[in-house]
């Protein structure tokens, strides 16, 4: 048990790595993902306990600056901080939490800015929907300059009075999402799998075709239940 948030956490760094020189999808098609994530879950009766959308975007050093003095304009009600080269910025709303970041890295050579931009919400209602019709457009529009990597998870609950096993939930979903599986992974308690499902647009890359993750897990303790986490076109929070 204690092997498999390591094994994930190495699945999913490496394909957030590949990523990286594969496809670039427009932010604008975040809501879409999230939306189709959630009516899928929705139509197979699963709780969504927590939801998320993140973007990130390679940015020219010299435009910094301008954008940190355009965001701090738009967004005056936000919590700035800046520590040993990143910046932050924090929504202070209670029920949808929204963070950016801009951070330098030279690792590889040349310094290299990125900005990132991280939504999270622990409830799918109306203010869900209203956030992402309203809100997350006009957001996207102040943030990035041009096109941007995006991810969509979602975080369920399974309804367990049938007791199924984990192969059947994941067969059962891979039919929602009309999805074929790539890879995966199956434990005693916990599977994970990589697919490629007509729903979403963009792939992982041009070598690795696939854009939908899922991973299940089955816990024995009291109140015993199955949880799920699913992402387009990879799942970036641990689970």
């Amino acid at each position: 048990m204690k092997k498999i948030p390591f094994i994930l956490s190495i699945f999913g760094i490496i394909g957030f790595i590949v990523l990286q020189a594969g496809n670039k999808t427009t932010v604008a098609d975040a809501d879409h993902e999230i939306k189709t994530l959630a009516s899928v879950l929705q139509d197979e009766n699963i709780l969504i306990t927590g939801w998320s959308i993140y973007a990130r975007e390679t940015l020219e050093e010299e435009n910094v600056e301008d954008l940190v003095k355009e965001l701090k304009v738009q967004l005056p009600n936000w919590t700035w901080n800046r520590r040993n080269g990143e910046l932050t910025a924090v929504s202070n709303s209670s029920e949808i939490q929204e963070k950016i970041k801009i951070v330098s890295t030279d690792t590889n050579g040349p310094i290299h800015t990125y900005v990132m931009y991280e939504v999270r919400g622990q409830h799918w209602n109306k203010n869900t929907e209203t956030f992402l019709n309203k809100n997350l457009p006009g957001r996207i529009f102040d943030i990035f300059r041009g096109n941007a990597t995006t991810f969509s998870c979602i975080e369920g609950e399974i309804n367990d009075k049938i007791k199924s096993a984990l192969p059947v939930y994941k067969t059962k979903l891979l039919e929602a999402f009309q999805a074929e599986e790539v890879e995966g992974l199956e434990e005693d308690s916990f599977i994970s799998t990589s697919a490629v499902s007509p729903l979403f647009d963009n792939s992982l890359s041009n070598d690795h075709e696939m854009n939908l993750q899922l991973g299940l897990r089955k816990t024995d303790r009291l109140g015993a239940k199955t949880t799920l986490v699913v992402g387009t076109p990879i799942i970036t929070i641990e689970y």
